[in-house]
């Protein structure tokens, strides 16, 4: 069974994410690290709880999600896991950075590319990978069907979406990535969401602003 460990890093508010099981390997998901006792708490974590790292996956690449891809590559040696259509945003997320007042050291190496349907697993238990681009052009969401929760990424927040407005995003296919992607999931689907609390796929259908 995945076990769900959350972090909020940065000064944007991050969650970051640590799923592991029984077998004490464990996915990185969106290591958005950014200061260096934000780094030294994600490994103090997995050292502590006797973890070894076996994916870094992000769901998209905007400059918070990829805040920590080096430190996490440099000390473990995980390649990241992302969509194809994301490269585009992992190249300009160090000029983000700049533009943003937090400028950091970005990845810059070996990928490994994700497309709708594929599997992650750490033993018996799996993710599936749902595309639901909008908010970034590449956007991805890792499902657990059997323990009913996905990690959204900035798809869908409780009551509100992620944000278009930056260069890839689009309303439209936001919407309709939610509709097509979470919508069909069961109302009882917890979302694990790229920032604030987590919600369900039942509430954010009845209560969501911008899709009821």
């Amino acid at each position: 069974m995945f076990i769900i460990k959350q972090f909020v890093f940065s000064p944007i508010q991050e969650n970051t994410y640590v799923i592991y099981n029984e077998t004490g390997e464990c996915c990185i998901v969106d290591p958005g690290c950014y200061f260096g006792n934000e780094r030294n708490e994600l490994k103090e974590f997995i050292q502590e709880s006797g973890l070894s790292p076996k994916y870094l996956l992000n769901t998209h690449c905007h400059l918070d999600h990829v805040f920590g891809n080096k430190f996490i590559h440099a000390t473990y040696g995980l390649v990241p896991h992302v969509h194809e259509k994301e490269v585009p945003v992992l190249n300009r997320a160090a000029e983000a950075g700049v533009m943003w007042g937090m400028p950091f050291d970005n990845y810059q190496g070996d990928l490994i590319f994700l497309r709708e349907g594929d599997t992650i697993r750490l033993g018996e238990d799996v993710f599936k990978v749902l595309f639901a681009p909008g908010h970034s052009p590449g956007s991805i969401a890792f499902y657990c069907e059997a323990q009913k929760f996905i990690l959204g990424g900035d798809v869908l927040f409780r009551r509100s979406i992620g944000r278009t407005d930056l260069p890839g995003g689009d309303f439209d296919t936001l919407i309709n990535s939610i509709r097509q992607q979470f919508f069909t999931l069961p109302d009882d689907v917890t979302v694990y969401s790229g920032h604030g609390p987590e919600t369900t796929i039942g509430y954010e259908k009845v209560n969501n602003p911008f899709l009821t």
